[in-house]
């Protein structure tokens, strides 16, 4: 009988999946996954989790809770992710936060992922995942390879313009397939929208802030639609390197889409009681206000904002941008 690796729809499941999952299928795993977030998700991670926790912790709490079916959940603590820089500091505890919190789950595979001093740690902590599950080194070894494949892959295909969704069922396709084929969507004005990943992405927190953009005629651009190097060029902009990866990417990308006399307005998306988003935020806003010019949104999410209301912010954006369009500014 094949074993089942629950991993959950949550957090940085959006920029690592199809190299998580590639590695498990290539040692001979099922992964399963949770599914898209929904109200009794969010409210089975409240009922889980402390109350000073963000929204995305709360939703993570949630989907680990629906993957009790799996043999095993994959909940890697997550310390950096490149070289000089850490993550949010909640990545660090989160599961030992579920292992406290949660009863009644199945055994987790809480491996270390720091690749603080040096990127070749990344290999370490992928043979240590592969140990745990009593796989063979070699084999681990060739997942590794494979799962880093993958995720270049992934990579590539959101620089081209897809959103992570699109990426994933794009990933089994031969190269030339990654290209956006929507002739129409290029001619649209290009709207940014910056936050973390498991905000922007999960239609659920954002409210579909992306798919509701698409709908007003617009095309969305992320942070994660840019280049590494791209990034950290407009990061080094800042007279002192912010020393969160997230954090840094979002101020990158905000202040090279800034610089774009092709991008019609930015959004703005934090979590209410974040810590890295109140700073990265207001460096953003200072920037908008220096740089002036472009319309610009700021969307602050907890599980008690209002669909309404966000919505009826978006519409005033929007119509200010097209009057704007209009007029020929």
């Amino acid at each position: 009988m094949t074993i089942k690796i629950g991993i959950p729809r949550a957090l940085l499941f959006y920029q690592y999946f199809p190299m998580w999952k590639t590695f498990f299928e290539k040692l001979g795993l099922q992964v399963v996954v949770s599914g898209h977030t929904t109200k009794g998700i969010l409210e089975k991670g409240a009922r889980l989790c402390v109350d000073e926790a963000c929204l995305p912790v709360k939703v993570a709490f949630g989907h680990v809770a629906e993957l009790k079916e799996a043999d095993s959940i994959f909940l890697p603590r997550l310390v950096s992710v490149s070289p000089g820089e850490y993550i949010c500091p909640k990545f660090l505890g989160f599961p030992d936060m579920v292992k406290q919190c949660a009863q009644d789950l199945p055994p987790l595979i809480m491996t270390n992922f720091n690749q603080y001093r040096r990127e070749g740690d990344l290999y370490a902590a992928f043979s240590e995942t592969g140990r745990v599950l009593g796989s063979n080194p070699a084999k681990v070894y060739f997942a590794y390879r494979e799962a880093l494949r993958a995720h270049k892959r992934h990579t590539s295909l959101l620089q081209r313009g897809y959103m992570p969704e699109d990426a994933v069922k794009l990933a089994g396709e031969p190269p030339e397939k990654g290209s956006l084929e929507q002739e129409d969507v290029r001619s649209r004005p290009v709207v940014a929208v910056i936050g973390h990943p498991y905000n922007i992405y999960d239609g659920f927190i954002s409210m579909n802030l992306i798919k509701r953009l698409e709908k007003a005629g617009f095309r969305v651009v992320t942070q994660d639609h840019l280049s590494e190097e791209t990034l950290r060029h407009h990061a080094g902009r800042l007279p002192k390197k912010l020393f969160w990866t997230l954090g840094r990417n979002m101020t990158g990308g905000a202040l090279h889409y800034l610089s774009d006399p092709g991008i019609k307005g930015l959004v703005h998306v934090a979590s209410f009681a974040c810590g890295p988003d109140s700073m990265t935020g207001e460096l953003i806003e200072r920037f908008v206000r220096r740089m002036g010019g472009k319309p610009f949104l700021n969307l602050t999410l907890d599980e008690h904002t209002g669909e309404a209301g966000v919505v009826t912010r978006l519409e005033a954006f929007t119509d200010m941008i097209n009057l704007r369009l209009a007029s020929g500014s």
